[in-house]
């Protein structure tokens, strides 16, 4: 495969994915009765299932998949992770999520650059990252009882390093696989959706460092 033909599809396909999260969170923030459905009920909770079983389909059967259900999949994950990012729209000025995102795409630019450049085998931090995954994962877990937003703030600045720490990893893990992948187009799904992951936590974690909320 044409790696830089690749990684344009990578790209392409997580601007994509990121531009329909975003307007989809915009336009059901403003729907009174739709937030009010969503988030009053149990209709929310279901929302994050179906979002964490499109992400498991899509990974575990990306490369038996027809390039068309890869591509709709990986929109629909986008759309219905966008019904859930309503609540920030609601919750934080328009001007901060903006300001927020441009911060968060440039430091993921950044990365994404060292990790396609570097000739560093990133594999060797794999481990690492995936630790400090599982660690921000139960520390959360364990904040979601406590309530300190001291350690609130520290589990963020952790999962900031840990994400671009991924997003090379992603990046430079992309170009290895498009050495036994079999179908270009779902190589550049699943890199699109593993770059879409890393990028949304990077900036979820800057907006709640330094979002400024409505309140």
């Amino acid at each position: 495969m044409d790696i830089t033909k690749v990684m344009s599809k990578v790209f392409l396909w997580m601007f994509v994915g990121l531009l329909v999260t975003f307007g989809t969170g915009y336009y059901v923030s403003t729907q009174e009765n739709m937030l009010y459905n969503i988030f009053a009920g149990g209709v929310y909770w279901i929302i994050i299932i179906v979002e964490f079983l499109l992400v498991i389909i899509l990974s575990a059967r990306i490369r038996k998949m027809n390039p068309m259900t890869a591509k709709i999949m990986f929109l629909l994950y986008s759309f219905v992770t966008g019904v859930t990012f309503a609540s920030i729209f609601v919750a934080f000025e328009l001007s901060s999520i903006m300001f927020v995102f441009l911060i968060s795409a440039l430091l993921f630019g950044s990365f994404a650059l060292f990790g396609h450049l570097t000739k560093l085998d990133l594999t060797k931090i794999s481990t690492f990252l995936l630790m400090g995954l599982f660690g921000i994962i139960l520390c959360v877990i364990i904040n979601y009882f406590l309530g300190n937003e001291t350690f609130d703030i520290v589990i963020s600045c952790i999962s900031v390093i840990v994400f671009l720490g991924f997003t090379a990893y992603d990046i430079q893990k992309i170009k290895l696989l498009s050495y036994d992948f079999e179908e270009e187009d779902n190589l550049a799904i699943i890199g699109a959706l593993e770059l879409y992951l890393d990028f949304i936590n990077i900036f979820l974690d800057l907006l709640k460092l330094f979002g400024n909320s409505k309140d």
